[in-house]
């Protein structure tokens, strides 16, 4: 049970979305972090993108075991967005949180998460998190969460890690990610273009894996989705589009340069010319 200002309250089933793709060498260390959680009212959908390698496998094998995990198989290569809907249309649970198949929890993840919204009332929140290699090893740079997060707050930098997030979907609805670069992204501000806040619990509570091919990295490329998110996806005239946009190329590369990851985003522009 979650204790809530000394009172305890129902156990809301979570139902935790995982697109994965050829994810056999991080998959079982993603599943463990979710099975090790002290909050246990969880389900985890996995939805394999027509993966090649052993990632089905993997995921069978747990999910034989467990009945919380499930395995969604799809029969044609669909891309994250779509892979991540199907989850979402499939969940069960009350509140919806988002963990990629090479990413890792802390143990008290949605034990801490979920008391602190049933604590302030919200239903759109994000932690902090930290980024390790490949192999796991912990890089000392972790990426902090803002205490809140508005529609105009988000449109000058992203702010919100997708390993992070719950939502309350009880409360907000129907949620779906468009079928463009940047998808999370376009989602959050879809949500907080209601009228909704995102609040940010300000503890390392999840490990984002940075790939060496990682195209989370590539700020060079992310200029031209962020410019289609605001257009297409959110209707945003040319004139406050660009300022918008001048704001968020500035805020991240600050941002990058802080944690000292400014020198890999220059070489993934280099590497992808």
């Amino acid at each position: 049970m979650v204790m809530v200002r000394g009172e305890i309250v129902e156990n809301d089933l979570v139902s935790i979305i995982t697109p994965a793709y050829n994810s056999e060498a991080t998959i079982e260390e993603t599943i463990k972090s979710v099975i090790y959680q002290s909050y246990k009212s969880w389900e985890m959908i996995i939805v394999n993108d027509f993966s090649t390698d052993n990632t089905a496998s993997i995921v069978r094998r747990y999910s034989e075991k467990d009945e919380r995990i499930r395995l969604i198989e799809l029969d044609v290569n669909s891309g994250v967005a779509s892979a991540r809907n199907i989850g979402i249309r499939k969940a069960r649970g009350r509140y919806i949180a988002f963990l990629d198949s090479n990413d890792l929890w802390s143990f008290d993840k949605l034990l801490r998460q979920i008391s602190f919204m049933e604590e302030i009332g919200c239903f759109f929140s994000y932690t902090a998190y930290e980024i390790i290699d490949l192999d796991g090893r912990k890089l000392d740079k972790i990426v902090a969460a803002p205490p809140t997060q508005g529609y105009r707050d988000l449109l000058k930098k992203n702010t919100i890690g997708c390993l992070t997030v719950m939502i309350d979907a009880k409360e907000i609805g129907d949620i779906e990610m468009p079928q463009m670069e940047h998808e999370d992204f376009a989602l959050w501000l879809t949500i907080l273009g209601r009228g909704y806040v995102a609040f940010g619990l300000n503890e390392n509570l999840a490990q984002y894996r940075k790939l060496d091919n990682s195209l989370s990295f590539n700020k060079f490329k992310t200029v031209g989705w962020v410019w289609k998110i605001y257009r297409e996806n959110q209707k945003i005239g040319f004139a406050p589009s660009a300022v918008y946009l001048v704001h968020f190329v500035v805020r991240s590369l600050v941002k990058y340069k802080q944690l000292g990851l400014l020198g890999d985003v220059i070489s993934v522009k280099s590497n992808c010319t």
